[in-house]
């Protein structure tokens, strides 16, 4: 089969469209989008609102340990971190074991989550509202069953 007789390809048209990856990254992008939209007033973005909480509520902690925590693979936080540095918005030190970084939040991460929040809220609100309280709190603890299960296997 020829790529031009691919793309018309029933089959393939079906595992896109009924791809479990492909739709839970399209609506992410989607959800991101949005949040972003409701929070660029506040000048953080939905993901940097994210990691701020998380380096928020866990108090100074090893970018291993934050990246278990917000289940992402430590070169994409890394990544994200530096920029979150470059801002000054996060300190990011050497642990016990100089191998080991340590993140926390600066007073200027603190202000900007402050800031921050009321916007959150407000997407939050808004997407609830959208998508229906029900439906939503059904995905919700559908997705977190969903990580749970596929957790389990890795």
């Amino acid at each position: 089969m020829t790529t031009s007789d691919t793309k018309n390809d029933p089959t393939q048209v079906r595992i896109a469209w009924h791809c479990t990856c492909f739709n839970v990254r399209r609506a992410s992008r989607a959800v991101t989008e949005f949040y972003d939209g409701i929070m660029a007033p506040s000048g953080v973005k939905a993901t940097q609102f994210t990691m701020l909480g998380a380096v928020s509520l866990m108090g100074p902690a090893s970018v291993t340990r934050l990246a278990e925590h917000l289940t992402l693979d430590r070169t994409t936080l890394t990544r994200n971190l530096k920029v979150l540095s470059q801002q000054r918005l996060v300190a990011i030190s050497a642990g016990e074991d100089r191998r080991e970084r340590v993140v926390s939040l600066t007073d200027a991460g603190q202000a900007a989550l402050d800031r921050a929040t009321p916007a959150w809220h407000e997407a939050q609100a808004a997407l609830v509202k959208k998508f229906g309280e029900e439906r939503w709190r059904r995905m919700i603890e559908d997705m977190a069953e969903l990580g749970a299960l596929l957790n389990e296997d890795s």
